[in-house]
């Protein structure tokens, strides 16, 4: 149960809170953004939501999808990572036009969630293979 509650929790961060804080001015309606660029946002924003609808089918409907719903929050998450340490490479930043950046203790809320995320899928994907083994056995 510990792992479909931490599931659940992934999946709407992933899925729910993080559209809900990109449907803004910052991000979908912002003027300086290129047309192609908001494009993208809403394409990963819907592609991200769907992947969360199915990880949250695996988690309650499929007697073996913890671990699927895990790969899923690892993919989504170790994406927004991977691109938050390149972003010196391509000139990314989650510094918002004024200035301003979400932080939580000196650390952007971005990293501290998704890491969060990144950290009990391993958990749950760890937990899920030994339950499988153990069926197995």
């Amino acid at each position: 149960m510990l792992d479909k509650i931490l599931l659940n929790i992934s999946i709407a961060l992933y899925a729910i809170a993080v559209p809900y804080l990109g449907i803004n001015d910052t991000h979908v309606f912002n003027p300086d953004w290129v047309a192609h660029a908001r494009l993208h946002e809403v394409w990963q924003l819907i592609t991200n939501s769907s992947l969360g609808a199915i990880a949250l089918w695996l988690t309650w409907m499929s007697a073996d999808g913890r671990g699927k719903a895990s790969v899923i929050a690892l993919l989504i998450t170790g994406g927004f990572l991977a691109a938050y340490a390149l972003q010196g490479a391509y000139g990314g930043s989650m510094v918002h036009p004024d200035g301003t950046e979400k932080t939580l203790f000196g650390v952007n809320v971005g990293v501290i969630g998704f890491g969060w995320v990144f950290l009990s899928s391993i958990f749950t994907l760890v937990r899920a293979g030994r339950q499988e083994a153990t069926e197995k056995n």
